[in-house]
């Protein structure tokens, strides 16, 4: 009979089953360079099928969230143009990058979308700091480094890196796979709507990336001023602009299906809920919790069985006696 007090074996355990949480969100803080290092997928924004796939982005899932720098994300329009080194680099079942980020910096529900097109200044000059209006011509960008060492510049044309489009006023780029690669919106074509993406004489209010989810049918989140007929993702202070470097919260890495259904379930009303996540979720992320409950009785039956039938158990060695020579 064990003489261990059973409080004090209680203890032991549940520090244990801490250890190795702690050890586990410290392997994935050492890979991933984030804390913390996943993000549950709320919605259905990022589905290619919505009976689910493992590969792609399905509402419920875990994906992890690596800190690397901004510069290092590749979109969809380098991804796909045949000249660019990124040619062919893809995650989660498109070429690009998908990016987790702050809607406009404030916070709130982080968003994880497709990394489109990076929009960068082509031409800036100084802005006027003493008067109303500190860029006459040009779009203002508060956050841009100036030439004169201070923050905020006019910048008065774009380019656009894995597409032909440089020192414009206005950003255009058909995705019709002659211009820059094919984004199939998964539409039908009809009174002048493309069943391809089109960015259309958009002119950014500051440079950053536009981005999209992969099923809201080349509804961007930058809104209609990108893309005709885009509803946008919002924040408290409008439509999200093109995602600056410092709102980026991490890459989508690795992806750990289903498991991530079970905060949706149990997060209380705030909660985005579990209408999005696919029935084929529920029944995988059922598997797992029943092998994770049975697994340990099913190896203790199947090693039991083993030991019974083992010779050293049916046929103990004989002792042995030492005799003394008097």
């Amino acid at each position: 009979m064990s003489d261990v007090h059973p409080l004090k074996s209680l203890v032991l355990e549940l520090a244990l089953a801490v250890g190795m949480i702690a050890c586990l969100i410290g392997a994935m803080f050492i890979h991933t360079g984030s804390m913390p290092p996943l993000v549950v997928v709320e919605s259905a924004s990022m589905v290619h099928d919505p009976s689910g796939e493992v590969g792609s982005i399905d509402a419920g899932d875990l994906i992890l969230v690596h800190d690397q720098p901004a510069s290092t994300v590749v979109t969809f329009a380098e991804a796909t143009n045949v000249n660019h080194p990124a040619y062919g680099y893809g995650q989660h079942g498109m070429e690009g990058d998908v990016i987790i980020y702050d809607k406009n910096g404030e916070g709130g529900t982080p968003i994880i979308h497709r990394a489109i097109l990076r929009v960068v200044a082509a031409q800036t000059v100084t802005p006027d700091r003493t008067g109303g209006d500190p860029c006459p011509s040009g779009t203002y960008d508060a956050q841009k480094m100036d030439v004169d060492g201070q923050r905020g510049s006019c910048i008065l044309s774009w380019s656009v890196p894995g597409t032909s489009v440089t020192n414009v006023e206005n950003v255009t780029v058909v995705f019709d796979g002659v211009q820059a690669g094919f984004y199939d919106c998964k539409r039908p074509a009809h009174a002048g709507v493309e069943p391809h993406l089109v960015v259309w004489e958009w002119q950014p209010p500051h440079e950053g990336i536009l981005t999209l989810g992969d099923n809201n049918k080349c509804s961007v989140d930058q809104g209609g001023s990108a893309t005709n007929g885009s509803a946008g993702v919002h924040s408290p202070s409008g439509v999200v602009g093109p995602i600056r470097d410092a709102w980026i919260l991490g890459v989508a890495g690795g992806e750990i299906p289903w498991l991530g259904t079970v905060k949706l379930m149990v997060g209380g009303p705030a909660s985005y809920g579990t209408g999005d996540v696919p029935s084929s979720s529920f029944l995988a992320l059922g598997t797992v919790l029943a092998a994770v409950v049975f697994a340990p009785v099913a190896s203790e039956t199947v090693f039991r069985r083993l030991l019974a039938g083992a010779p050293e158990l049916k046929h103990p060695p004989s002792s042995l006696t030492a005799h003394e020579e008097s």
